[in-house]
């Protein structure tokens, strides 16, 4: 859909400001499936998916219920040296919590319970509270920030290469829990795909156009809504400070690429697995793994590992790199490409989690004491707390910035 640029007074229509490049532009009136997009940067600034949040609860509901079994209960079994085992999510994490490493469990137990279990509780606290007349302001900011972290599609695919890496000790067959599971993640899907925060903002806190020109309109990040600041310097929908930039964006995002870069480090040079088989020690780390699992014939997981724990966080940590460094020499070229990279590295950097996923799993699985027996080793705290900072970096980093020399550049240039 084609949207107008403001130039002169503002119209009697909708505005709004991009939130990755502060572009202000008007927006029209748009159909439910209609969706909007930045005219500068291509940014999605309306979502066309919306649905009531009756119809959010409802499934937010379903995927409760299910939620008790799909996690509790065997989502996979196996049958090793005459005995049958049955791994659950629950028990891989509690597994790592009781071999010493409390941190990482808690990094999986989030990201695969943790997650979903606020989003469903989340929406079900909305419905509940718009009729009860409760602040509803703190779960809508939440809900924004919720999403990524959600990865119950990743601990599948990370299902599948466990699957694969225990064959070759055990009989495999699906758990009663596996059905469970499928149908929570898919719901959770559906409500990632159908949620839109924006609209719930304005159906919930709904806000006048403020009077004034174009050029003294500010946007408020976490809620998206382009207007003026209240008395105290707050956004009047969100109650947030509203500021110009992220206060302390470049530094935070400096701090946590940093201590990512170190904590990758031991991530790929210390062992991530340890195996123990007739009393023999075999250690893996990161792309020993890969290569095992390569030169066993299974080239397309190895492909699938390889990418989420070797390629996407490196990348993720030049791109970074690249993306800061061009914001402090006010780089002018490749405005859009950069903004293309910092989107890939949004959506690519939670598959990272795969790796300690399939740790969990393996761990639940093959654990017969001094015969066969699984173990997580030193390097998997290292690089689960890098995959966090690197998403927290990106997360903390404001795209606007990448912008503003460009707009410099072009108002020394008027003077």
């Amino acid at each position: 859909m084609k949207i107008e640029t403001l130039s002169g007074p503002l119209p009697q229509a909708r505005y709004q400001r991009c939130s990755e490049c502060d572009m202000l532009f008007t927006l029209p009136p748009l159909r439910g499936t209609e969706s909007a997009y930045c005219p500068r940067c291509n940014a999605r600034v309306e979502k066309g998916r919306d649905w009531s949040l009756t119809r959010l609860a409802i499934v937010a509901v379903t995927a409760l219920l299910l939620m008790p079994f799909a996690f509790s209960e065997p989502l996979i079994s196996i049958r090793l040296l005459g005995t049958r085992i049955d791994a659950s999510l629950l028990e891989g994490v509690m597994l790592m919590t009781d071999q010493g490493s409390p941190l990482t469990g808690s990094m999986v137990l989030f990201c695969a319970v943790g997650a979903p279990l606020t989003l469903v509780l989340s929406l079900l606290y909305l419905y509940i509270g718009r009729r009860l007349g409760m602040n509803l302001r703190p779960v809508l900011l939440m809900l924004d920030r919720l999403k990524e972290w959600v990865m119950l599609d990743i601990y599948l695919v990370g299902m599948g290469v466990a699957c694969i890496k225990v064959k070759e000790y055990a009989d495999i067959t699906p758990g009663p829990a596996l059905a469970a599971y499928l149908a929570v993640m898919l719901l959770t899907i559906l409500l990632l795909i159908h949620l839109n925060v924006e609209q719930l903002w304005a159906r919930l806190y709904p806000q006048p156009q403020p009077p004034g020109t174009p050029d003294s309109l500010r946007l408020c990040l976490p809620c998206k809504f382009t207007g003026h600041p209240d008395a105290r310097g707050r956004c009047p929908r969100c109650h947030v400070p509203m500021r110009p930039r992220r206060r302390h964006s470049l530094q935070k995002s400096w701090a946590a690429l940093l201590a990512a870069m170190i904590f990758l480090l031991p991530a790929n040079l210390l062992p991530i697995s340890v195996i123990y088989a007739n009393g023999q020690r075999m250690d893996d780390t990161i792309f020993s793994g890969v290569v095992s699992l390569a030169t066993s014939g299974n080239i397309p997981i190895a492909g699938i590992v390889f990418i989420a724990s070797v390629l996407v966080p490196f990348t993720k940590v030049i791109v970074l790199l690249v993306l800061l460094l061009s914001i402090h020499f006010r780089t002018q070229h490749s405005l859009k490409t950069r903004i293309r990279l910092l989107r890939l590295v949004t959506w690519i950097g939670r598959w990272s989690m795969l790796d300690l996923f399939v740790i969990a799993l393996m761990m639940s699985l093959i654990n017969r004491d001094q015969l066969l027996s699984f173990t997580m080793g030193p390097a998997a705290f290292y690089f689960g707390s890098a995959v966090f900072l690197t998403i927290l970096a990106v997360h903390w980093l404001d795209s606007r910035l990448i912008w503003d020399a460009h707009a410099t550049r072009n108002a020394d240039y008027t003077d």
